[in-house]
């Protein structure tokens, strides 16, 4: 794997600081955010400069029930090769749900939702990450995400998990320590053992990032400081390996440039120390063989491996570090289904499917069209999280539709988060920021005169004659119209 380094995330508001920074060996752009064809200055001169760029997939829903979208992942496939980058990487979430597998509305989550680390899932996504794989130009690495709810009847813990996932698929691993630090946070696991479980060969680089308790909750927010439980993590990750890089992300809430170099200087200390204490045990090994005894590190490797092979065995699977290829082999002697391009993919992952879309969007549709909770959720965190998906929705249309909360002013951010209960995403956030202010002016609002006339105005210069999303919205299009029409 090629060495990376220190990085920051690209961001347009904090493009001019991260050219100026000192130490930056590269940077990883939001994928969806990247035009192939018109690369903003800013990358273009930092690829110049040789400062690598890698495309950071958030919209491809790796996890969900459904395929990958072939769309998507040409998408994905151009902006790796715009960018010249040396691979891409993606989250193991889902991000949408119902539609033709549970003959049910299609729902967008707007944000990333956690799979259940069960068999079913497992099989789906090591089957989607292969179709990826396949139509992608270079390498793929899969990121960890932070979770606010528990999936009920999970069969493997977050590294169990991720280490089958990297060894059935040869998938390298985006590894955020920050998401371990919310997951200890929010369901009570042990970041040292998720560590001690994962594959570490597979390790592409690692994410930082800060967060901030809420409702009870850590929430992964990317706006605030780097905590120091969070450069702990990354301490115990860097005594295990050398990761090949080290990037921060920093989404909202920018602070000044100085600030963010502070926060990478505390990076570079925490992988310092953990390379201090790599080398400690590495001497404590080295004089345990000498003197016939085994030193702490390999009693912790040991212990490790001996776990993940007697899982291993009690599922009647190969031994650890058979790949992907021996896997396939094994299965398909098996009398294995074959997968979309032609590998063999685990019997029944069709039927796997199908659960999984039921499962997904029945949690989904508690979650962003206010019906009941599924069984086994905590009601209370299933709240917690639709509150989060809602708050999020809200910035999202804010950025891609910057007018709206300059004509609506303070009313905006109440009247978006009253019209998300019962208005969930189904197209998008373009489309979303349309169909809000449709909502709105079909209700009579804003009470302002001058905003509502502005808004009346910025709807229809935007909505167009056929609105792209179907007759429903441009039969609500001409009625909407009429009611305009006659104020």
């Amino acid at each position: 794997m090629e060495r990376l380094g220190t990085g920051i995330g690209w961001r347009p508001e904090i493009a001019d600081a991260v050219e100026r920074m000192p130490g930056i060996d590269w940077v990883e752009a939001v994928a969806e955010n990247v035009c192939p064809g018109h690369l903003p200055d800013s990358l273009r001169r930092l690829r110049e400069r040789g400062v690598t760029v890698v495309p950071h997939g958030v919209s491809l829903g790796l996890g969900g029930a459904d395929r990958p979208d072939a769309g998507r992942l040409t998408a994905l496939a151009e902006r790796a090769e715009a960018l010249g980058s040396p691979l891409v990487t993606e989250h193991i979430a889902f991000v949408r749900a119902g539609g033709p597998l549970t003959a049910s509305p299609h729902l967008e989550a707007g944000h990333l939702l956690p799979v259940p680390r069960t068999r079913d899932a497992l099989d789906v996504l090591c089957e989607n990450v292969r179709i990826a794989q396949e139509a992608l130009p270079v390498p793929l690495a899969v990121e960890n995400i932070a979770a606010l709810v528990c999936w009920p009847g999970e069969e493997m813990t977050e590294g169990q998990f991720l280490y089958d996932l990297a060894d059935r698929t040869g998938v390298r691993l985006l590894i955020d320590v920050a998401n371990l630090h919310t997951n200890h946070v929010n369901r009570g696991e042990d970041p040292a053992k998720a560590l001690a479980e994962l594959p570490l060969e597979a390790i592409a680089y690692v994410h930082v990032a800060g967060g901030v308790e809420r409702d009870g909750v850590w929430h992964d927010s990317h706006a605030h400081p780097v905590p120091r439980p969070v450069l702990d993590i990354l301490t115990d990750l860097a005594s295990r390996v050398t990761p090949p890089g080290v990037l921060l992300e920093r989404d909202e809430n920018f602070p000044e440039p100085g600030e963010l170099e502070s926060e990478l200087a505390a990076i570079r200390r925490a992988l310092e120390a953990g390379a201090v204490e790599r080398v400690k045990t590495e001497l404590r090994s080295a004089a345990g063989r000498r003197e016939g005894t085994r030193g702490d590190g390999e009693l912790l490797g040991a212990a490790a491996l001996a776990r993940r092979e007697a899982a291993r065995r009690a599922r009647g699977e190969a031994p650890a570090g058979a790949g992907a290829a021996r896997r396939d082999e094994e299965t398909g002697a098996a009398g294995a289904t074959r997968g979309a391009f032609g590998r063999p993919c685990p019997e029944g992952v069709d039927e796997a499917r199908q659960r999984l879309a039921l499962a997904q969007a029945a949690l989904l549709s508690a979650l962003v069209a206010g019906t009941p909770v599924p069984e086994g959720f905590d009601g209370a965190r299933v709240g917690v999280q639709a509150r989060a998906l809602a708050a999020k929705r809200a910035d999202v249309v804010a950025k891609v539709a910057p007018e709206l909360p300059v004509i609506l002013g303070g009313e905006y951010r109440t009247a978006f988060l009253g019209y998300a209960q019962n208005h969930p995403m189904t197209d998008g956030y373009r489309r979303d920021a349309l169909t809000f202010a449709e909502h709105l002016l079909s209700t009579g609002r804003p009470g302002d005169t001058r905003a509502r006339r502005e808004l009346r105005e910025w709807w229809l210069e935007r909505s167009g004659p056929a609105p792209r999303s179907g007759r429903r919205v441009h039969r609500l299009a001409r009625a909407t119209r009429r009611v305009l029409s006659r104020r």
